[in-house]
């Protein structure tokens, strides 16, 4: 028995299986598929939007940025939420707003409502992801609840990795017109579904042992630090770093001051919206908040430098762009959903060999866009990114289920909340820096696109190259922490002999 197992096996003494996990399972994937998917498949469609609604680039620009402002922002107090009153209750309502954004979003006859629909759109998705994850905690566990988070990193890698493609698709098959009022349209009546199923298959109630107190001054703290620290981020395009990075500090004094609070609160005996003490006393949480954070920043990069590169440097479509990143989500989905069986086994060790399979392949890759002709490129980097895509879907689901492992079930809304929250920190910056990036090494060599699409993959491998610098340390932990339990389970049984 490891030392985790030592750790939650009183937990599971008392657990009894829901008969409908896997199908309750199923159905707030879909939703997942849903909320991700609206984060990437939308940048596609920004000429089409700009044209059909008479927009200007700075006002269409909200469309993408919005929707992860808003998205990033209530992710850890709607954990708390959850946690608080049901995470049934707060995903059925999520779902139900999901949808009228969505149906809002598409039939918005300017781009001043688009933009709003896509704010609600956001605040939805947010309310929606925590609840994914804690439910997996509750209905899950021990090599179970690896498997099922294997299925959910599946349904991140492969949601993030083929927006462009789903998104060129609609394009294509509706016209410039109407493809991106159908990139909101088809959440409709999927979303109607998977409400109907969530009605009936997701279990009621709440955790034993949560309280219904409300931090409110806490999740103020923590909004006003997320606002300021996204904002010029996900306005980066616009020039939002440069003209808006004083944010940053007062982000930061925001964030330092709602640490502060949640502590006070503690030492109160209250509920907090986010227990910093996760981060202090709970083995892995926050090694695994610090190793997501980090990759996603050149995962989440990645995509827009492809599709920089792919249709402004080469001309290509949107759909053949798309197409051409798809071996990374292929890879990524197939060894997701295998590393989620393996995890009880290897624990971090499969996130060490991820991390490292990962930089391999993106740094093939970046060598093989900077230096192979554009007519052979499509098939040249194939191979690259399959592998890359292998070693990323050894990376997200194994993180997500060692981050959470030890999490008490009552705390496990705001505790997926926060690892998310921060994940969404990384992706912002990462889509900030790496296509800024590209533009500066675009300029200084006089439009070389290659080269700046090269050096800028090289970069984003230094987000997974960082990331195994934290994960080894609390792989070589873990091993010393389950080599002691195993020392004493045979002392005791030699004692007993």
């Amino acid at each position: 028995m490891t030392a985790t197992e030592q750790q939650t096996g009183s937990a599971d003494e008392t657990y009894e299986p829901d008969p409908r996990r896997w199908r309750a399972l199923s159905v707030t994937l879909v939703a997942g598929v849903m909320t991700l998917l609206d984060v990437s498949i939308v940048s596609v469609a920004l000429p089409s939007m700009r044209e059909a609604l008479d927009a200007s680039a700075s006002g269409v620009q909200w469309v993408v940025s919005g929707y992860a402002l808003t998205f990033g922002l209530v992710l850890v107090p709607a954990g708390r939420l959850g946690d608080a009153f049901g995470r049934r209750r707060i995903f059925l309502v999520a779902l139900a707003g999901f949808v009228l954004a969505s149906a809002a979003a598409g039939a918005a006859p300017n781009a001043e409502l688009l933009v709003a629909a896509r704010l609600l759109q956001g605040v939805a998705a947010g309310f929606l992801a925590p609840q994914n994850s804690a439910l997996i905690q509750q209905l899950f566990r021990g090599p179970e609840r690896g498997k099922a988070f294997g299925l959910f990193g599946a349904t991140v890698g492969l949601s993030t990795a083929i927006g462009p493609v789903v998104g060129g698709l609609l394009i294509g098959l509706f016209g410039e017109d109407l493809g991106w009022r159908a990139i909101f349209f088809v959440n409709v009546p999927i979303g109607v579904v998977a409400l109907v199923l969530a009605a009936r298959l997701l279990p009621k109630g709440r955790p034993t042992g949560t309280s219904t107190d409300i931090d409110v001054v806490g999740t103020v703290l923590l909004g006003l630090g997320a606002v300021l620290v996204l904002l010029p981020l996900v306005q980066a395009e616009s020039g939002g770093l440069s003209r808006l990075w004083f944010l940053f500090l007062l982000g930061a004094a925001a964030l330092a001051g709602f640490a502060w609070w949640e502590r006070r609160v503690v030492a109160r005996g209250r509920e907090p919206v986010f227990d910093v003490r996760l981060l202090t006393q709970t083995r892995g949480y926050a090694a695994g908040v610090a190793v997501g954070t980090v990759y996603f920043i050149g995962f989440s990069g990645i995509w827009l430098v492809f599709a920089l590169y792919f249709q402004t440097g080469l001309g290509w479509t949107a759909l053949h762009s798309g197409l051409s990143v798809m071996p990374f989500a292929i890879g990524a989905a197939g060894s997701a959903a295998l590393a989620g069986r393996l995890v009880s086994r290897y624990g971090r060790l499969l996130t060490v060999l991820g991390l490292t399979v990962v930089s391999v392949g993106l740094i093939t890759t970046a060598l093989l866009v900077a230096l192979v002709p554009p007519d052979t490129l499509t098939w040249a980097v194939l191979p690259a990114l399959f592998v890359a895509g292998l070693g990323g879907g050894f990376v997200i689901s194994p993180n997500i289920t060692l981050t959470l492992r030890d999490v008490p079930v009552r705390m496990a809304g705001a505790a997926g909340g926060g690892l998310q929250t921060t994940q969404r920190f990384g992706a912002a910056l990462g889509s900030a820096v790496l296509p800024g990036l590209f533009y500066v090494v675009l300029g200084s060599t006089g439009g070389d696109y290659p080269t700046a699409a090269g050096i800028a993959l090289g970069v984003a491998v230094l987000g997974a190259l960082g990331a195994l610098v934290i994960a080894v340390p609390d792989w070589l932990r873990d091993r010393k922490a389950d080599d002691g339990a195993r020392t004493a389970t045979r002392h005791e049984h030699a004692d007993l002999h």
